[in-house]
């Protein structure tokens, strides 16, 4: 039985028993007192007309002090009735009755995705089932958590692994348990999973990375650390050493270059589209894609707008990239070199510091509080912090911090005082991703994004979650192409990918002018994604 309910039943049965105990009282004091004797009935009207505060019928008038003190005394409790009653036993009682149930018995499904708790780090693995048309449910223990996500839509199981909630979630017919509990209510999820002869995948979300090998033999199939993947991920994004912009480029050695440019407000650049800046004419270099809002627009189409804060990648000779430094004044290449500052010494952070260290990368680690490898300690909101650790000469600044709030302001702060440094931030929360762009980072990245990836592309076969674009350049076979020009052939328009360079001999060519023409040897360099490369080898096959 409900907790109101029982308390609504104690509340009558002690209304009746006060009103009876009040009503022979009042018979007593009216017999002895008043010498006016009343009926039980009579008497139970007048507790009732007291009791309730509703007024008085035929007794309105008493003499001896005694029965005077009692009937203020009752009109007193009922009074204190009133104030006790409505809020602390009906308002209840109501709100139960007619706020949603939550559901302890999960519909009839199979092929579903069992949850078990409900965070921020699932939201995006949620998401990618849905568009991937697979069933989810999510098993929850906190009633108020289990409500907020019926009202978001969700299919939700409200229930305690104490009280055997599995048992009733169709585990048998499931296509994967994921766990994301605290560590130990993860094991004991998986031990009452096999337990019940579950034999398909459980996958861990853990978050001590100490505890991932106990998980496993406690029944896991795979377990894994969000957050050490996060800090690997925006190590990957800051620096080139861990994960180079475009993979593949380092075959062309000397010859040809990447970088990546920032368009400021007073660029020659800014607001213009790509064929208006005309800039493989004017200086020889390649746009392979733009950095907008932390996204990789990429293959670059003539009308792609370039935009004032962008990032333009850019591909072509070391004279090439120069010339188009000088030509598009108010454009800045970014630093590849120097140290790059790390805010925030947590797991995340100190996860970043020894990724970028072991890549042969100098950092420089600001925390306020005296951890293990902290460098500066000091309050990163601080601007004389800032300025201690040399900001204006970082090759990045990495905010690692576990409250979003104080990395949007950070990041705010950062940008005021270096604009030109980029800033890669994590986010706890994948809604707040778009206020820390429009706070100025250019690059985020959240636990939920990360964890999505992992799962999707375990329980989906495929990388549903794009975190960082994977551009690669690959060297074809001009067969059957001699005699032509490159924009003749509409690669770009057919394959989405970039024609940057031509092989020809011990020459390499990035410049395609309108007498160049495609000659039997030659070896075309082309740039873009893992599908778009794939689409070139279907549409201009090398056989």
């Amino acid at each position: 039985m409900l907790r109101s309910r029982k308390r609504l039943l104690l509340l009558l049965s002690t209304l009746v028993s006060l009103l009876i105990v009040t009503a022979l009282l009042y018979m007593l004091g009216m017999a002895y007192l008043e010498g006016q004797p009343r009926s039980f009935w009579r008497a139970f009207e007048w507790a009732g007309e007291s009791l309730s505060t509703t007024g008085y019928g035929a007794d309105s008038t008493w003499r001896h002090p005694l029965m005077i003190v009692y009937v203020v005394l009752v009109q007193f409790i009922g009074v204190f009735l009133v104030f006790l009653v409505i809020p602390i036993y009906l308002i209840p009682f109501l709100e139960e009755r007619f706020e949603t149930r939550l559901p302890k018995d999960a519909p009839k499904m199979s092929d579903h995705v069992i949850i078990f708790h409900h965070s921020a780090t699932v939201a995006t693995v949620l998401d990618e089932l849905k568009r991937g048309k697979i069933k989810t449910l999510i098993v929850e223990e906190e009633q108020a958590e289990a409500r907020r996500l019926i009202e978001q839509g969700h299919r939700v199981l409200y229930g305690n692994l104490d009280d055997g909630v599995l048992a009733r979630t169709h585990l048998d017919k499931a296509r994967a348990l994921i766990v994301n509990s605290t560590d130990d209510r993860n094991a004991a999820t998986i031990l009452a999973a096999r337990q019940l002869g579950y034999t398909g995948e459980i996958l861990a979300l853990v978050e001590d990375p100490y505890h991932r090998q106990p998980i496993i033999l406690a029944g896991a199939t795979a377990a894994y650390t969000p957050r050490h993947i996060l800090g690997a991920a925006l190590a990957a994004r800051a620096s080139q050493k861990v994960s180079p912009t475009v993979a593949g480029i380092q075959h062309l050695g000397h010859k040809l270059q990447v970088t990546e440019v920032r368009i400021t407000r007073e660029s020659v650049l800014a607001g213009k589209t790509l064929s208006e800046a005309g800039l493989r004419q004017h200086s020889g270099v390649t746009v392979i894609g733009q950095w907008v809002g932390g996204k990789l627009i990429t293959p670059p189409m003539p009308g792609m707008r370039l935009e004032p804060g962008g990032i333009l990648v850019l591909v072509g000779a070391p004279e090439s990239i120069g010339k188009f430094m000088e030509v598009c004044a108010g454009t800045k290449e970014l630093r590849r070199h120097g140290r790059f500052l790390v805010a925030g010494g947590g797991e995340v952070g100190r996860k970043v510091v020894e990724l970028l260290t072991d890549a042969g990368e100098e950092t420089l680690l600001i925390d306020n509080q005296p951890r293990p490898g902290v460098d500066i300690l000091g309050n990163v909101l601080d601007t004389q912090i800032l300025k201690q650790a040399n900001i204006q000469d970082a090759q990045a600044v990495i905010v690692a911090l576990s409250a979003d709030t104080t990395t949007l302001f950070t990041t705010v702060i950062i940008k005021d005082l270096a604009p030109d440094v980029p800033v890669i931030a994590r986010v706890n929360r994948a809604e707040n991703v778009e206020r820390i762009y429009a706070a100025g980072a250019d690059f985020a990245l959240s636990i939920s994004q990360v964890s999505g990836q992992l799962l999707a592309w375990r329980l989906l076969g495929k990388e549903t979650v794009d975190i960082d674009a994977d551009l690669r350049v690959v060297k074809v076979s001009v067969r059957g192409m001699a005699g032509r020009h490159p924009d003749e052939l509409g690669i770009r328009e057919k394959t989405d990918c970039s024609a940057i360079a031509v092989e020809r001999g011990n020459d390499l060519l990035v410049e395609f002018g309108q007498g160049f023409r495609f000659q039997d040897d030659d070896a075309l360099y082309i740039c873009g994604s893992a599908e778009a490369t794939q689409k070139y080898a279907e549409t201009f096959p090398q056989n």
